[in-house]
């Protein structure tokens, strides 16, 4: 299975961009996870999964990949769609819902 090169997306709690400006590399899973009998927990006896590489730019990522002879798909980073909102609108006659405090 190829690995996965991709941005991270930004904390939706929050409006900043805070670590959300490096790549990620990451493996894909290569077998299925399996219920432990006991607690019931899943498991995987692949352990590449766990790891996670953080790399600061998209080209240092893939030099990586090709370096290790390792196939990989980039996801390419969803556009940033900033919304225009005005503190004061919260206040203006005629809004189309009601204040609720």
């Amino acid at each position: 299975m190829p690995a996965r090169i991709y941005k991270p997306s930004r904390n939706a709690m929050q409006s900043g961009k805070g670590k959300s400006d490096y790549w990620v590399f990451e493996h894909e899973q290569e077998t299925k996870r399996t219920a432990d009998p006991l607690m019931g927990w899943t498991s995987t006896v692949d352990t590449v999964t766990q790891v996670k590489l953080t790399f600061d730019t998209l080209e240092e990522a893939e030099a990586y990949a090709k370096k290790n002879g390792i196939p990989y798909v980039v996801q390419a980073p969803s556009p940033v769609r900033p919304q225009k909102k005005s503190y004061s609108d919260n206040f203006k006659f005629g809004r189309s819902e009601n204040w609720t405090h």
